[in-house]
């Protein structure tokens, strides 16, 4: 989502922006320089390993390399970062270095405002656009080969009851692969402020999906949507939280979620914090702004210069009971923010 309370762009500095190739990728990865697990603990369960502004004001192809609202690992390990101004890149896993760009749009040729993305076990994109809301299939090389249906309560007004710029911003596949999940980034009307739904589909034969099950989630406050999930092995979720306040900066906090006991809400109506209706369970892991800095700088006020609008999130590799996470900044093209990446070690616990 384009934060609408951010600084307007600075044209001097698109025009400065660095043009990025392959070969040449500089990083920009800071450490503290000791191997104590404690020097970089955001919280018991949660520290942060190093941080990457290599891509910041970048250009690839000639198209500009940030605005990034998703990621996730491709089958030949690679990352592929989705921007919301309708691109996909295609990144070296170890350097970041952009190695293809694929212009997205929708069945009219239009811009999308893509914002959740998957890759499938047979290498197409699902991704999310917050315009309607939508989910399409793509090919690898951006043809349109489905959508998936939507609940008419989830779009947006007058359609629906959803708000522009506030519906599908996470997408994960749950364990197994049939089920896919959604998450909106704001209550939609009728529901109490901060009741956010996640919405699931089943894969049926072709590969093709159909509306499953939905749950309700609740955010801290109501300042905070929900930007990404992604789902952990057992089936919990990882979820972000965040928010931003003009002049104090951004929150952005990490939950493990449960949504495995959780009440089928999408036949209720209105979500105003009933009994008999259960919420997806969760557990904060840590607020980013508890993370050491590591030597980062920010470009407009923030409770830790570590942050920036945090808002893609995917889980990279696993050992046991620790997961590598990858979160990534969406810098809106914006002077005053920042295309940053963050290397977290999560332990969940059970």
């Amino acid at each position: 989502m384009r934060l609408r309370t951010v600084l307007a762009t600075a044209t001097a500095a698109l025009a400065a922006a660095t043009c990025l190739s392959a070969a040449g990728t500089a990083t920009a990865d800071a450490d503290t320089g000791t191997n104590s697990s404690a020097a970089h603990a955001c919280s018991p369960s949660v520290s942060i390993d190093r941080f990457s502004d290599a891509l910041d004001k970048t250009t690839y192809d000639g198209t500009f390399v940030g605005n990034f609202s998703a990621l996730a690992v491709d089958k030949d390990g690679s990352l592929a970062a989705l921007e919301d101004r309708s691109s996909l890149f295609d990144l070296d896993a170890k350097t970041l270095a952009p190695k293809r760009v694929v212009p997205l749009a929708d069945e009219n040729g239009a811009a999308l405002d893509s914002e959740g993305l998957v890759i499938d076990r047979d290498g197409t994109r699902l991704i999310t656009s917050e315009t309607e809301p939508s989910i399409r299939r793509y090919s690898a090389d951006g043809k349109i080969l489905d959508r998936l249906p939507v609940p008419s309560s989830l779009l947006v007004t007058p359609a629906g009851r959803a708000t522009t710029n506030q519906t599908f911003e996470g997408l994960t596949l749950l364990p197994g692969g049939r089920t896919l999940l959604a998450s909106m980034e704001y209550a939609i009307s009728g529901d109490s402020t901060g009741i956010v739904r996640f919405q699931t589909w089943n894969r049926t034969k072709g590969d093709h999906w159909r509306l499953g099950a939905q749950y309700a989630y609740r955010t801290d406050e109501a300042i905070l949507g929900v930007p990404e999930v992604q789902a952990l092995p057992d089936g919990r979720l990882l979820v972000l939280e965040r928010g931003f306040t003009s002049g104090v900066g951004n929150t952005v906090r990490l939950f493990l979620a449960d949504p495995r006991h959780a009440t089928d809400t999408s036949g209720i109506e209105n979500l105003t914090g009933q009994a008999g209706v259960r919420l997806i369970r969760k557990t904060l892991l840590t607020d980013i702004a508890t993370c050491p800095s590591l030597g980062a700088t920010a470009k407009q006020p923030q409770p830790n210069p570590l942050l920036d609008n945090i808002e893609g999130m995917v889980v990279t590799g696993h050992d046991k009971d620790r997961f590598k996470v990858l979160l990534v900044s969406d810098d809106n093209q914006n002077a005053a923010q920042t295309t940053r990446f963050y290397y977290l070690t999560v332990k969940p616990g059970h």
